[in-house]
């Protein structure tokens, strides 16, 4: 999950980030209201983490910038502020959800994780697809009840397509999402990622897999077509990962997964 922290204290700043960075999660700082403003506006966020008290401006000018552009990234609002008036302002300013400090971790970690399931359509912390589970809170993902063993980049990966599921997400979104701004690999990486991915999901589902791919745009992650169905109708290619430049369309033209 990437968070941005709009936070001018820098002790209480580096504490958020120590908290949500210990539980998985990817912080990005800033200490002004409008560079926030910008970051918000330039790059896909799961959720914004925003003070009222900043040097440059209000944390209020901040909420009602960026929803004046249409960007509709969650809010939530923490700060010492524990003013009634300040909490209705800031929930009428587009904020989804106030805390206010001194805050313990956990309800911290719990609200984000519910704001952002919310935003994405998703009430409880399980998504469902097929026989797939993946739990947001545990992090974790079973099949029929049983564990399916993820690397970090895979379960991200996975996580992120069950948020949005339905919908296609490009190689740019997924190295955004796993790398953020920071030494972002070719985008042929999200290839091999995805062909790991699918492996592992196949191995306990009947040799089927979820993720489907959209040609010339991306991957989505869609529930099965008909009921009793454990995977999707992708089940009958053959499942493999290329290996040199020189054989990628002979392998596309044999495998038919990218």
């Amino acid at each position: 999950m990437r968070v941005l922290l709009i936070e001018d204290d820098r002790a209480m700043a580096q504490s958020i980030e120590l908290m949500l960075r210990s539980e998985g999660f990817k912080v990005y700082t800033t200490d002004l209201g409008e560079e926030g403003i910008d970051l918000g506006k330039l790059y896909d966020y799961d959720i914004i983490v925003l003070d009222l008290q900043l040097p440059d401006m209000s944390g209020f000018e901040v909420m009602k910038s960026l929803r004046q552009a249409k960007i509709r990234t969650p809010m939530l609002v923490l700060t010492g502020n524990a003013v009634v008036e300040a909490k209705i302002k800031a929930l009428g300013f587009g904020a989804d959800d106030y805390m206010t400090k001194p805050f313990h971790k956990d309800e911290l970690v719990a609200r984000l994780q519910a704001v952002v399931r919310r935003s994405k359509g998703h009430v409880q912390s399980v998504i469902t697809t097929g026989n797939l589970t993946v739990n947001l809170d545990s992090k974790t993902v079973e099949a029929d009840g049983s564990r399916v063993h993820l690397t970090g980049k895979e379960y991200q990966m996975l996580e992120l397509l069950s948020l949005r599921k339905g919908v296609t997400l490009t190689k740019e979104v997924f190295l955004n999402h796993l790398y953020g701004d920071m030494d972002e690999p070719e985008a042929k990486i999200i290839d091999v990622f995805i062909c790991k991915l699918r492996k592992k999901l196949a191995a306990v589902c009947d040799g089927e897999n979820h993720i489907e791919t959209v040609w010339g745009r991306g991957y989505v992650l869609r529930d099965p077509e008909g009921e009793g169905t454990a995977c999707t109708r992708f089940s009958a290619r053959p499942i493999s990962c290329p290996k040199r430049h020189a054989d990628r369309a002979r392998w596309r033209e044999n495998s038919q997964i990218f």
